[in-house]
């Protein structure tokens, strides 16, 4: 089955900085990359993994840095990786630091790609690949993730490990000389990407074995990387600029408009339904502030006036937005009220 991936928005962040800090246009570059701007407020947000690869493509054109996914992945370390380097930095050994970065890495940060640990011949391969299909930049992406599972050993064995010899995709690789200067290792062009090393140090301790804390693995909710949730994932993130089409979103995910309905029929639901629930849970979030008033709500939501949208909201919940939005702030002080009385 053909899979969609799906990667935290955090990473923008870093990106971003770098555009700026160069001179860059974000403008230009989100553009390029075709995703909203609103996302550097949201990190926590879902992206397609494809729009992220686009971006730092865009990112490296702009600022003409081929070695932007080293500097990015070499400064953030472990730390950039959230929940998985909680998980590298709990392990006990190194071998099993790969084990679990290999477990929980679809699950918690980066659907649709691998990363962990295989043999080649006597010596330990370190992998990372992408199993979407995704081509254009898929070389870039892999030097970003290089830079993580360089991290991730090096945690183990100190900052100046070396593999014996680091792996990535493609016919060449520009800016190649800065590239290995920033990681610190020898590239190689191959089948796929990941570091070379001897199978005995799997073996080696945790220097700093770090005692997770309650807030270390609060986030724990796995990414889905159906059809249905892309879906409503891009829907979501189209409604920072203006409602989503279902045809918009088939390009974005590179189907027809045909192909995408007759896949979310088998999957047991249909586009419009999906948008209508993005749709209501975005109202209701507005909703429940007491900033905005209807009409604006209205048009953040794509409707031409407020009345279009309350009849689309009344629709979905039975009531109109204003006596939804009293009815939850009513509600408020009484829960308040109740909590104060130890209730």
């Amino acid at each position: 089955m053909l899979r969609y991936g799906l990667t935290k928005a955090r990473t923008m962040g870093p990106i971003a900085e770098a555009v700026s800090g160069a001179g860059g246009s974000l403008t230009r570059v989100f553009g390029r990359a075709g995703i909203p701007l609103t996302l550097l407020d949201t990190p926590d947000r879902l992206i397609l993994l494809r729009d992220q690869v686009r971006l730092v493509e865009a990112a490296m054109r702009e600022i003409g840095d081929p070695s932007l996914p080293a500097r990015l992945s070499t400064g953030f370390g472990i730390a950039g990786l959230g929940p998985i380097g909680v998980q590298v930095r709990t392990a006990g050994t190194l071998g099993e630091a790969l084990a679990r970065v290999e477990a929980v890495t679809p699950i918690l940060l980066q659907t649709a790609t691998w990363t962990g640990l295989r043999r080649r011949g006597a010596q330990a391969f370190y992998g990372y690949g992408i199993v979407e299909r995704i081509e254009s930049g898929r070389q870039a992406n892999e030097i970003l993730a290089l830079g993580y599972l360089l991290s991730t050993v090096r945690h183990f064995l100190g900052s100046a490990w070396r593999p014996n010899y680091a792996v990535v995709t493609g016919a060449t690789l520009a800016g190649r000389t800065d590239i290995e200067r920033l990681l610190g290792v020898e590239i190689a062009l191959g089948s796929e990407a990941g570091l070379v090393l001897s199978p005995d140090r799997l073996g080696a301790p945790n220097p700093d074995r770090h005692n997770p804390s309650d807030s270390d693995m609060l986030e724990t909710e796995p990414i889905g990387d159906d059809l249905a949730a892309c879906v409503a994932h891009l829907v979501e993130l189209g409604l920072d600029e203006a409602r989503p089409t279902i045809d918009g979103i088939a390009c974005r995910l590179g189907l027809s408009r045909r192909t995408l309905q007759r896949r979310l029929g088998d999957a047991g639901t249909r586009y419009a339904d999906i948008q209508q629930r993005v749709m209501a849970r975005r109202a209701k979030a507005l909703l429940a502030g007491k900033t905005l008033p209807v009409g604006r709500i209205a048009l953040e939501l794509g409707y031409a006036d407020a009345a279009h949208f309350t009849r689309a909201f009344l629709e979905w919940t039975g009531v109109t937005p204003s006596q939804w939005r009293r009815d939850v702030h009513s509600s408020r002080p009484a829960r308040a009220a109740v909590s104060a009385a130890g209730g």
